[in-house]
């Protein structure tokens, strides 16, 4: 088990192990609990006093990875490589997967194998302690940030996809309020953080818009004293 309570991920259900318990995630992961449970989603990402902010990156990077797992686990059924053979996010945006190592060039493949490319690959970055420290004490790497961003970017995709091509599969399984409030909790933390660039939310600009007062100053805060956006690029 990591320092970050990541669990083994189920492929067929998308159920990743609870977190561990005493250590520095955990706690971490107890405070985001507490304010959650607050209903207060602007209270719940703010950096918690004292804290470091790599270990409050890390620690929510999980917990987000978790999140969109379990949701996108209940659409097995429903997205398959007949249903939705390209992963899109309605007709404008396509998606490739390129890893950049055993996969360099661009692929067009259809939206489950997408997310399961996807899965793997974060569950790689997670598990890599040279990347996602499970020590104590040990730094971060000096591209620990772009390593995030580049992560909350692509899950970005698989909530874009499930709005665009399942949304009416989430109200039939009443599921809609867990998917509104865990996506709001994910722009919020995604805009404190200056976490994707706003070219990227483009599938979604309405949607945000609609659910998340004064969204117009929070998307503007995706580029302040982001000195290294990412690249519109679909990869």
């Amino acid at each position: 088990m990591s320092l970050f309570g990541l669990g083994n991920r189920n492929q067929k259900t998308f159920r990743p192990k609870k977190n561990a318990s005493g250590n520095k995630g955990a706690q971490l992961k107890k405070h985001i609990d507490a304010t959650l449970g607050s209903g207060n989603l602007r209270e719940a990402v703010g950096l918690p006093p004292g804290e470091d902010l790599n270990e409050w990156l890390a620690v929510n990077t999980v917990d987000f990875f978790n999140q969109v797992n379990l949701l996108y686990g209940t659409l097995n059924e429903f997205c398959t490589p007949s249903t939705c053979p390209t992963m899109s996010a309605g007709p404008r945006f396509e998606y490739r997967w390129a890893d950049g190592v055993q996969i360099k060039k661009p692929i067009e493949v259809s939206a489950p194998k997408y997310v399961d490319y996807l899965m793997d690959w974060i569950e790689l970055q997670l598990n890599n302690e040279a990347v996602f420290p499970q020590k104590i004490g040990v730094p971060f790497p000096t591209n620990f940030l772009d390593v995030v961003r580049t992560i909350f970017k692509r899950l970005f995709r698989v909530y874009a996809h499930i709005y665009h091509s399942h949304f009416q599969k989430i109200v039939n399984l009443n599921e809609e309020a867990h998917l509104n409030t865990c996506f709001k909790h994910f722009i919020f933390f995604t805009c404190e953080f200056s976490l994707i660039d706003k070219s990227e939310l483009a599938p979604l600009n309405d949607l945000i818009e609609s659910i998340i007062p004064h969204s117009d100053f929070m998307i503007d805060q995706i580029n302040k004293n982001n000195k290294n956006p990412s690249q519109s690029s679909r990869t």
